[in-house]
């Protein structure tokens, strides 16, 4: 499906943060990778930290941090990005035994084995978070996959009624898309353990996003939508290697109807990648909230807002 009409966005804020992750780093969050709305705060994963930025939706205030892992990153660039978890999606978990008023869990890409922690930070009665996250180790589930699909690299994640659905991101070499979907309750037991073991998909749907220049669309994040539907974003980068960046081409926003199928895909007037998106139903459109990565420490990602009709 070849995108149509580009959606017009706008910048509500830079991810400017109180204070730094670490001295040597700059106050903002610059690889924004998830976002999750919880009522009047933003929760942004950056792939390049160890912490979970805290964000008001109706100020320009600064945002915070809350720590996923113990330990610190290196400074420089390379041996960042070799260490780190590269938490690429955040997902608002429903109410279960284990985490009565929900909870946030931030989930890795699996690209790498030292890229198989996810942290769960359980939420209180207001919504707000409650105590200190936890590690939840994955490195079974995703060897498991690694094993299985060419290039892992997990960049999106929801909860689509029973199932959890992980969003496969492709790259020059591997241009095809995937949606795995697994059984979401039997995942839920792994999390309260804290180690969630080997699972195969329930299903797996192969997608085809189209090009933007030459370049595949893939997968960069995804949002539940009432009735089995799924908003996503998907950008073109020009890589064939799901660990090295490349230039960016262009970003869409597509819709998944409830058997998986793509129903629609538009451009979006993106001024980066777009990494996390956050959605709502509006009447008879999609209110969508975004953040990016500028692939370059120095610069802070954006918060967008968009609307898909």
């Amino acid at each position: 499906m070849t995108p149509s009409p580009f959606i017009p966005s706008h910048v509500l804020r830079q991810l400017l943060l109180a204070a730094p992750s670490a001295p040597m780093r700059p106050a903002h969050l610059a690889a924004a990778s998830g976002l999750v709305q919880i009522g009047a705060w933003l929760y942004v994963v950056a792939d390049d930290e160890l912490q979970l930025g805290m964000f008001p939706l109706a100020a320009d205030e600064p945002g915070t941090l809350l720590r996923m892992f113990e330990g610190e990153l290196p400074d420089a660039p390379k041996a960042r990005k070799k260490a780190k978890p590269d938490l690429e999606s955040l997902i608002l978990l429903p109410p279960d035994p284990d985490w009565p008023h929900g909870a946030l869990l931030a989930l890795p890409s699996g690209s790498r084995p030292n890229r198989d922690r996810g942290a769960l930070l359980t939420l209180g009665v207001h919504g707000a978070p409650n105590g200190a996250a936890r590690a939840i180790d994955l490195s079974a589930f995703f060897a498991l996959l690694r094993a299985r699909i060419p290039a892992l690299n997990i960049e999106g994640a929801a909860i689509v009624g029973a199932e959890l659905v992980l969003f496969q991101r492709g790259n020059k070499a591997a241009a095809t898309s995937a949606c795995l979907r697994f059984d979401y309750a039997a995942f839920a037991i792994g999390l309260a353990s804290g180690t969630v073991s080997a699972m195969a998909p329930v299903r797996i749907d192969s997608l085809d996003l189209g090009a933007i220049d030459g370049i595949p669309l893939a997968f960069s994040d995804a949002c539940a939508l009432p009735e089995g539907r799924v908003v996503f974003c998907a950008v073109a980068e020009d890589t064939d290697d799901p660990y090295l960046d490349g230039a960016f081409r262009g970003a869409a926003i597509g819709i998944l109807d409830a058997s998986g199928s793509l129903a629609s895909l538009r451009r979006i007037d993106a001024p980066a990648k777009i990494e996390g998106i956050a959605a709502c139903r509006v009447d008879d459109s999609i209110e969508l909230l975004l953040v990016t990565d500028a692939d370059d420490a120095a610069a802070a990602g954006l918060l967008l807002q968009a609307r898909f009709v």
